[in-house]
């Protein structure tokens, strides 16, 4: 191989704790400080319920995830697999899925960033500065987000303990479910956008030493430790507020720590420190994905650069901040993570199809038989106005893939290989 083909390699300098500490940033901010209000809101209470269904299909999705990164240690997660197992179109689907999803993850982390920390009426410009800010970040090398990752990871734990161990419990938890075993879905696939950070361990096979032991590695433990916080998070936000305030909260660690003055700025810098944390990784993740469907002109051929002194797709980042600037500037929170959950749902499921197709397996298919059907049944029970936002995007997707292709196709026949 060539020195400039090496160029465009992305480069082997992440160890095990490195990619857990990226997968735990990618995952604390999502859901702690984002998701549980629209949760409750749909399922009160049995948001508890909610988020053990969210956390048996994350887990499927997550060692589906591990089983294929072994296999196929480069960038782009399942679009790899999807492309390998399944077949290019399956691939397509699951890249573009998952670019469309996480790209509204990156608006809902800034905005959650902005509405702890903005003065009222500057939410928006701040959210669009955060975006800018991390970009250059991921941009300047992934050795530098790592490092990041790790001291974010650390202080907003500190934060979640000081602030769950303060909260005042007061309100008994409601059995009343406001709207029935539909609501208890829609809290999962609401509370599935807290989880699903560990995708962003997956997209990091060409950065990673020893991917075939170090991926699964990875994502099992950052996995494991975000379900015991989030349970214990979840218990104590709804035991502080109760269901209905949680559902109404725009804040709800400011609100649950208001009978304790000297709580509000630790939670306040923790909530800005856990979203931070997260839309650092996840335009790393979407960077690497969004190269990975370049490279085989799924996405426009230039995304695909890798500059040749940081190594990072440095093109694919900003071309995704841009976006995201867009995004934050013109959408709200709660619309962003249905949009984000549908999306990471179908992505999943292509995930969870790959896992059942592979020869190489090192867990039982009924795991993967289960991921695949908790990915749809969670999917259809995302708010409808996002259903239909993300079938809109997704078709204007495999509109351009199916143009492309057909212009390529007189080529490919006139010059047989």
């Amino acid at each position: 191989m060539g020195y400039a083909a090496r160029m465009q390699q992305l480069q082997r300098r992440l160890g095990t704790a490195d990619a857990v500490f990226i997968g735990l940033g990618s995952m604390l901010g999502a859901g702690v400080f984002a998701a549980f209000a629209p949760a409750a809101e749909a399922a009160g209470s049995w948001l508890l319920v909610g988020l053990a269904i969210a956390a048996v299909v994350a887990a499927c999705n997550a060692l589906a995830s591990a089983q294929l990164a072994a296999q196929y240690p480069t960038s782009g997660g399942t679009y790899v697999y999807g492309r390998e197992e399944l077949g290019p179109w399956w691939g397509f689907f699951a890249g573009w899925s998952f670019v469309i999803g996480k790209t509204a993850s990156c608006a809902a982390m800034a905005l959650t960033f902005a509405f702890y920390v903005a003065p009222h009426g500057w939410e928006r410009p701040v959210a669009a500065l955060a975006v800018a800010a991390l970009a250059t970040v991921n941009v300047l090398g992934v050795t530098r987000t790592a490092l990041v990752a790790r001291v974010i990871v650390v202080l907003v734990l500190a934060a979640l303990a000081t602030a769950t161990a303060s909260m005042p419990h007061t309100n008994a938890l409601d059995a009343a479910l406001p709207h029935g075993p539909y609501g208890v879905l829609q809290s999962a696939g609401l509370l599935f956008f807290a989880f699903a950070g560990y995708a962003r361990i997956a997209t990091m096979g060409e950065e990673v030493r020893d991917p075939a032991r170090t991926i699964p590695r990875a994502i099992v433990i950052a996995l494991a430790i975000t379900v015991v916080v989030y349970a214990i998070v979840g218990v104590g936000l709804l035991s502080a507020l109760g269901p209905a305030g949680l559902a109404e909260s725009s804040q709800p660690f400011v609100d649950a720590a208001s009978g304790s003055p000297w709580l509000v700025p630790i939670v306040t810098a923790g909530a800005a420190l856990a979203s931070l944390g997260a839309l650092l990784a996840l335009i790393a993740g979407v960077g690497r994905t969004t190269l990975a469907m370049a490279r085989e002109s799924d996405l426009p051929r230039w995304l695909g650069a890798v500059h040749p002194r940081f190594g990072v797709p440095h093109r694919a980042e900003l071309a995704l901040a841009a976006v995201v600037v867009v995004l934050v500037l013109t959408i709200d929170l709660r619309s962003a993570i249905g949009f984000s959950s549908f999306g990471v749902l179908l992505y999943y499921l292509v995930a969870n199809l790959s896992a059942l197709h592979q020869a190489q397996r090192r867990y039982p298919r009924a795991l993967f038989v289960l991921g695949a059907v908790g990915c749809v049944a969670l999917v259809v029970t995302v708010p409808p106005l996002s259903i239909a936002g993300g079938v809109a995007v997704l078709a204007v997707g495999f509109a351009y893939r199916l143009v492309r292709t057909n212009c390529q196709a007189p080529s490919r026949n006139s010059h047989p290989t």
